[in-house]
């Protein structure tokens, strides 16, 4: 079966990283984030500095969380300034199952999100397109065995994007220019269709 979208090169991840940098609103919206994650409010020890970022990442990223309070003060409860410092694998999941009135939520993506923008070299942003983009290749190119819910296991999923790099002999790029790249690709090759 022939590739909708061709195996990752150093050219063609090159040339998305550029295409990132032309998109306006992307790159003041990231500029934004990252004045408040990295200046304003670096820390995760007060509920108003966890409700700034979730409710900005809400907004900018549509992640769909209805209940931005709750959602913060779980993060506020898990209290996760020491686990982002020592890289911890683990934390995305641990801050993604939020209970929500006595149902449990799992709000991944927002998490991976929320880890990202504390060290984006340490946590690569999972989102719908990056999966779609991670199973294609597994599909086409054999580069790892894995299955689909593995993807949302954050240890796993790692595991799955370094092995994805390897793969590919992308070791040049760090975590988060891979991530830019999965994104935008899926964004070219899998955009959805709204009625």
């Amino acid at each position: 079966m022939k590739h909708i979208h061709p195996p990752p090169t150093e050219d063609i991840i090159k040339d998305y990283l550029y295409k990132w940098k032309t998109l306006e609103k992307y790159v003041v919206q990231e500029s934004s984030i990252n004045l408040l994650f990295n200046k304003l409010c670096p820390e995760n020890k007060n509920i108003e500095d966890i409700m700034l970022k979730a409710s900005v990442l809400n907004d900018f990223y549509s992640t769909n969380i209805f209940d931005v309070f709750t959602v913060s003060k779980h993060i506020l409860d898990c209290n996760i300034d020491h686990d982002l410092e020592n890289k911890d694998e683990n934390l995305v999941n641990k801050i993604a199952l939020v209970d929500i009135k006595g149902k449990t939520k799992n709000f991944y993506s927002f998490a991976s999100k929320y880890c990202s923008h504390h060290r984006p070299e340490v946590y690569p942003i999972y989102d719908s397109y990056v999966d779609k983009m991670l199973m294609y290749f597994k599909e086409k190119d054999k580069f790892y065995s894995f299955i689909k819910e593995d993807l949302k296991k954050y240890n796993r999923f790692l595991k799955i994007i370094r092995k994805f790099q390897h793969h590919y002999n992308l070791e040049n790029f760090t975590l988060r220019e891979i991530d830019v790249y999965l994104w935008l690709a899926g964004k070219d090759y899998f955009q959805k269709k709204y009625k």
